[in-house]
């Protein structure tokens, strides 16, 4: 679903977003952004964490957070598009290194 105002799509009020590794505690958190065909750099969102597991993998570690915190994120790194519920090649997912906790939640 896309927004009447832009291309960005339509976001939950609550997303959860890959992450680089497993943490303990959410400032940890590093998320992992892609680069797509046309170099542009993109976050991906997942409306569920269903949706996240599925499209990811189930080793895939992730941060839920308000949809109000990605204008902090795209403050602290710019992004160019934000992606929804996209899913990764199984070639393309990351084996995270310290499969801990499987979760984080901002």
């Amino acid at each position: 679903m896309m927004n009447e105002n832009n291309d960005q799509p339509e976001l939950p009020a609550f997303v959860y977003l890959p992450c680089t590794t497993h943490v303990q505690d959410p400032a940890d958190a590093v998320v992992e952004f892609r680069r797509v065909a046309d170099d542009r750099l993109a976050l991906m969102t997942y409306s569920s964490l269903d949706q996240l597991k599925s499209c990811c993998g189930d080793q895939q570690p992730w941060l839920g957070v308000p949809t109000s915190v990605l204008e902090h994120l795209h403050q602290a790194q710019p992004y160019d598009l934000v992606l929804v519920d996209v899913v990764i090649p199984e070639e393309l997912r990351a084996v995270p290194q310290n499969p801990q906790p499987r979760h984080t939640t901002a």
